[in-house]
């Protein structure tokens, strides 16, 4: 059980679901609160300020992305979608919204379960202080005791996915990261083979710290293989 008291908010319509869910969390020993529309998963968000959040794609008021979309606005806890639909471009679009994960529909509720836990334990990880407190290319920099980077002083609005990925190229800067390598690191040996979860948020990761993400400087792809951070 766990008995760090993360806290977590759940968004869906199904009440059924919603109550399997959240037993299932508190069972763990999580704090949860729950929506059953977007509106008012939106709202929690805001007042509750959780550590998580599992957001169901199809609801009423605001549908999951939109709500992915503004919770990113103010906070960069792990958002995680619950989507009915398998096809890889409705997966991009919830990542490229700002999650950091997916689980489809119909799903085991042990799925889920660790689905969270290992995205509290991955940000839990990446928090803890580096032989290597810092790491500086051109005006970039990944500060790893403080799990952030910044750009000429200015510090960058990074998700948790997000800076795991920065955090593991700066580590490993100069050298050619393979994308299973990365996914693996990143996201857990499982997803070694979920090559659209590295796009979407490269891609995103790059609009943050490229001055021209379209001709990148420090995050350059090697085709066919993988990634470098450029020293």
């Amino acid at each position: 059980m766990s008995t760090n008291k993360h806290l977590i908010l759940v968004a869906e319509d199904n009440p059924k679901q919603l109550k399997l869910v959240y037993f299932n969390l508190e069972r763990e020993g999580y704090r949860v609160v729950t929506a059953s529309d977007g509106v008012n998963a939106l709202k929690l968000a805001e007042a509750q300020k959780p550590d998580l959040l599992v957001l169901d794609i199809m609801m009423p008021g605001l549908d999951g992305i939109e709500v992915c979309r503004r919770v990113r606005e103010f906070s960069t806890a792990p958002i995680i979608l619950l989507t009915a639909k398998d096809a890889e471009e409705d997966k991009v679009l919830g990542l490229d919204s700002g999650a950091d994960d997916y689980v489809t529909k119909p799903y085991l509720p042990r799925e889920l379960l660790a689905r969270i836990n290992a995205q509290l334990r991955r940000s839990k990880d990446y928090t803890r202080e580096d032989a290597q407190p810092s790491f500086t290319t051109g005006t970039l920099t990944v500060d790893f005791a403080q799990h952030q980077a910044s750009i000429e002083g200015r510090a960058v609005n990074l998700t948790p996915t997000e800076y795991r990925i920065l955090a593991y190229l700066a580590r490993n800067a100069g050298r050619v990261v393979t994308q299973p390598d990365l996914l693996s690191k990143v996201w857990g040996p499982e997803y070694k083979d979920e090559a659209h979860l590295l796009r979407v948020n490269i891609a995103r990761l790059r609009q943050k710290v490229e001055s021209d993400p379209g001709h990148p400087r420090y995050i350059l792809t090697r085709p066919g293989i993988g990634y470098t951070l450029a020293k």
